[in-house]
């Protein structure tokens, strides 16, 4: 699955000359919790989300203490709290992905990078956005969707095996791969790239190899 199946296409901006109070109301009304912000081209050069906002309602930066002094440390802070406008506030520079991505290397870079949204960019111009709550929903597709993808993403179009040279069997998420792959590589590769699929929870597999012996995972 690629992140364009998820991402939202209509995506709600800002310009960096955006007040904060307007930026507030629109993420109010709109229900969400971030924003990309882009400049006159249409390229993202920043994202501007809730946490920005509240460092600007806290007024200011916690005292006292080891966390104080490190807070006090924190010039972006400071920054974020003295903020009128979405481009002294937002987040820069911005992460982003590519449409074309697969799905499971959005999640992998919202978790190291610990953000919550991911502008995605083609081009350099924002085509999409896609969010934590998007891959979350990508997780509960049905166990036939997962079979699905896996048959024709991973045993045809990455590893070109013939139709029928591998079952694949999902219940409840759980997948199990059973037949005979090219190499002992392919055998080895097959359940990590399986493992990547949005919804699958664990693999198994009883593989054979036209270069060696039966492979059981």
């Amino acid at each position: 699955m690629k992140v364009v199946e998820l991402m939202t296409r209509d995506v709600v901006t800002v310009t960096p000359e955006t007040s904060l109070k307007d930026a507030a109301s629109l993420l109010s009304a709109r229900k969400i919790s971030g924003v990309p912000a882009v400049d006159a081209s249409g390229t993202v050069v920043g994202v501007l989300s809730e946490a920005d906002i509240l460092a600007k309602v806290s007024g200011e930066r916690p005292r006292g203490g080891l966390l104080g002094w490190l807070l006090e440390a924190d010039v972006t802070l400071g920054d974020k709290i003295r903020a009128r406008t979405v481009g002294e506030a937002m987040t820069a520079p911005v992460i982003t992905i590519a449409p074309n991505r697969p799905v499971h290397e959005a999640a992998a870079r919202m978790v190291s990078e610990s953000v919550n949204r991911l502008p995605v960019v083609e081009n350099g111009m924002l085509v999409g956005i896609v969010t934590r709550a998007d891959l979350v929903r990508a997780f509960t597709r049905t166990d036939a969707e997962i079979a699905r993808e896996i048959e024709s993403e991973i045993l045809r179009r990455t590893l070109w095996l013939e139709p029928g040279a591998v079952t694949v069997v999902v219940t409840d998420g759980a997948v199990h791969l059973e037949g005979e792959v090219e190499t002992e590589t392919d055998a080895e590769l097959l359940p990590v790239f399986v493992a990547r699929v949005p919804g699958v929870v664990s693999v198994d597999t009883t593989l054979t190899s036209r270069t060696k012996a039966s492979l059981t995972r």
